[in-house]
């Protein structure tokens, strides 16, 4: 394995799908998850096989339609989870059972009432029981950052011995700090035995914001898989944001970290979850939001007419939007106006945009935007119409 390649875990039709109202069909997931192909995840996480016979369906569904990503299926540490995972993933071309159990000491006293060695050994069964069917076996620590890192240590070890070839640490209440959740890693990192033979996985939700974060430090301290949804869609306040981090990565080439995702298609499979679970994207989301590149202020509007990397860091093209939005408002000073004008081809001359500002803000201050409607009757009520 490459050491400065991240391998990127989608868990949209898995993790995602958890969000309420969001729930997917055979068929729908199947159009997701051929466009998670084609965009150049990983791991596709097609679902927990065993919670309903619908789930199981499409993970055989999944599993046939495409060919290059590793299919996960997801199960507790229980043999009749593992069985059906198995059973969903026949037809996967790279079959991978995801299993595991809580860590933490709130898991082990509050969930299942029993003691840290019993955790340890109910890892190891599962592990190798999973084993017995696929050769890739994922194990996750649930509530791994809260779970103290000597003990998270020891149960690592223990299925890493058993045959586990990746380590989810998920940060599952979305508590860590980054430093914290790095820390947790880099401590992973030195202190199990035997952690080369297994790729350390991050899986952090965003509860506090900071599930990106949280991912990008424990990247930064040695894992190599990042777990995440598109548009950071998951349970409760969501999980990590796909388009973020590969973003975050390819913006910061000196990190040396390389994802192999092909960005533009980012704005492209956003609008497609989004409508097929009739999840609609903030508009202020970073990346793929509907004001990620746009601009209503004039003194931005003025530095990125001038030239774009002055208020952008990102090309809008990198991400498959076709260019940034100069937005017409109250905020907007004169060289909006001249390019927006520009734009629908008059060229105003210095004094006619002066005269023609006043007459605009006039506008700006009764509505919300001025579009491209607006602007030409401002124009016509102006008497001016020069074209370019």
């Amino acid at each position: 394995m490459s050491s400065n390649r991240i391998y990127i875990f989608d868990t949209t039709l898995r993790d995602g799908e958890q969000v309420p109202g969001c729930k997917l069909n055979t068929e729908q997931k199947v159009i997701l998850a051929k466009q998670l192909e084609l965009l150049g995840v990983d791991i596709i996480e097609a679902g927990f096989p065993i919670s309903s016979p619908g789930d199981f369906e499409a993970v055989v569904a999944v599993c046939k339609a495409v060919n290059e990503p590793v299919v996960c299926g997801l199960s507790r540490a229980v043999e009749k989870d593992i069985e059906v995972a198995a059973q969903a993933l026949k037809y996967a071309k790279r079959p991978r059972i995801h299993t595991g159990i809580g860590t933490s000491d709130s898991h082990i006293l509050h969930k299942f009432k029993t003691t840290r060695e019993e955790i340890i050994r109910r890892a190891v069964a599962a592990v190798k029981y999973a084993k017995s069917f696929v050769e890739d076996v994922e194990f996750y620590a649930e509530d791994a950052g809260r779970t103290d890192n000597e003990y998270l240590a020891r149960v690592i070890e223990a299925v890493v011995a058993a045959g586990a070839t990746v380590l989810n640490i998920p940060d599952t209440t979305g508590y860590c700090l980054p430093e914290e959740y790095g820390a947790k890693i880099k401590y992973l990192q030195e202190n199990v035995k035997g952690i080369h033979k297994a790729t350390l996985s991050t899986h952090c939700h965003n509860d506090l914001g900071l599930a990106t974060a949280n991912s990008i430090a424990g990247a930064q301290n040695g894992a190599r898989q990042i777990e995440c949804t598109i548009n950071g869609i998951g349970e409760r306040a969501g999980n990590t944001s796909l388009e973020e981090v590969v973003m975050i990565l390819k913006q910061h080439p000196y990190l040396n970290l390389d994802t192999r995702i092909n960005t533009r298609l980012l704005n492209p499979t956003s609008l497609m979850v989004s409508e097929k679970m009739g999840m609609p994207v903030q508009p202020n989301k970073a990346i793929v939001g509907a004001n990620a590149f746009a601009h209503s202020s004039g003194i931005h509007q003025d530095g990125v007419i001038k030239e774009r990397n002055t208020y952008e860091i990102i090309d809008p093209e990198e991400v498959g939007v076709d260019q940034s939005r100069i937005v017409l408002t109250a905020r907007s000073g004169r060289a909006a106006l001249a390019f927006r004008a520009k734009e629908i081809g008059v060229n105003l001359t210095k004094e006619e945009l002066d005269v023609t500002y006043i007459r605009f803000l006039e506008w700006a201050d009764r509505k919300k935007e001025i579009n491209d409607d607006d602007l030409s009757e401002i124009l016509k009520e102006m008497q001016i119409g020069a074209m370019a």
